[in-house]
């Protein structure tokens, strides 16, 4: 009996997270006051009227990247790392808990740092993070061999002979680069190793500048899981922060509207990670590669990025120099 239930123990995850949550919501109802509204009310246009200003959609792509993607990799990671690494399910469970934990706790941290040095300062640290981090997660496991450096023939003549380590036309001799097939890889950077191989046969006529030994290079990456893991746990924890940081912009601008505009941010947020493994399954479909997904990560950051700058560009030129010291704790 014992044994039959710690099999099954999986299902009372659910029963105790809805306990908890009932407990909470009693503690909530019971402890908390609703705070009154001392303004007049409003009809329903006017509480939507701020969904019209463009600064709520930019701050709700913001989130869509800092929040939607948290949530997306926190699904998508497992998959990655039992595809890609080859790892156990219950280590891959531990590796997507690993990066999930700390992104979610540092949120608060998020909140401190918007505060101390101003919500746009720390979206610019998010948002570069997330760029860079994102460049150095798109590059996958891989063994790529391209063409390298040949040998052609320095003038027209017989090929008198041929072997594994030389080509002799005339009294002209070209050695041949071997393939070292113990060349040891590199576990944390890309390496390469490049050798000939010979293309043409004994007695052949060869005129000069024809190709006689094709250059072939390897280049290996062996995207080591531990640093791959280190990578994924930091751009989570900007990830983190930046949550918090999108949020910290909304009473400054909308400081009437807090409810509504909150609430359409969270929402883009909530659709990023729902759109997100859908999106992520047809690029893994289409390119065949587990990175793509960061590639679309690296390109929304771009854009947040990108528009997050030229924004604060154009309110410094529209404005005083005085103003631009300001930038910090708005827009």
């Amino acid at each position: 009996m014992i044994q039959k239930m710690a099999g099954n123990g999986w299902k009372w995850l659910p029963i105790i997270y809805a306990s908890v949550l009932l407990a909470m919501g009693i503690v909530f109802l019971i402890f908390t006051k609703n705070k009154k509204i001392e303004a007049a009310p409003k009809t329903i246009n006017q509480v939507f009227t701020p969904l019209k200003s463009i600064r709520v959609w930019r701050f709700g792509l913001y989130y869509f990247l800092v929040f939607g993607s948290f949530v997306t990799f926190s699904q998508w990671l497992l998959p990655n790392f039992l595809n890609v690494y080859h790892t156990t399910l219950v280590m891959g469970g531990i590796f997507a808990a690993i990066f999930s934990l700390p992104s979610g706790v540092i949120r608060a941290y998020g909140g401190f740092l918007s505060d101390r040095f101003g919500a746009r300062k720390v979206m610019y640290w998010v948002l570069s993070s997330s760029v860079v981090l994102s460049f150095l997660l798109m590059f996958p496991k891989m063994d790529i061999t391209t063409s390298g450096s040949g040998i052609t023939a320095a003038k027209a003549g017989t090929v008198t002979e041929v072997s594994n380590d030389k080509i002799v036309i005339g009294d002209k001799t070209y050695p041949i680069i071997q393939e070292d097939k113990n060349a040891a890889h590199s576990k944390f950077f890309p390496s390469k190793k490049s050798w000939q191989q010979v293309v043409v046969e004994q007695n052949q006529q060869v005129q000069k500048k024809d190709l006689l030994a094709e250059g072939i290079t390897q280049i290996h990456f062996e995207a080591n899981i531990w640093i791959y893991l280190v990578l994924v746990i930091l751009i989570g924890s900007a990830w983190g922060i930046g949550s918090a940081a999108v949020y910290k912009h909304i009473p400054d601008y909308f400081p009437n509207e807090v409810g509504v505009v909150g609430g359409m941010v969270g929402l883009l947020g909530g659709l990023g990670g729902f759109v997100g493994p859908i999106i992520f399954g047809y690029l893994l479909s289409t390119t065949g590669f587990w990175t793509s997904s960061w590639m679309f990560i690296l390109a929304v950051s771009l854009i947040c990025l990108i528009w997050m700058h030229r924004v604060v560009v154009n309110l410094m030129k529209e404005k005083s120099p005085e103003f631009a010291k300001d930038m910090d704790r708005k827009h």
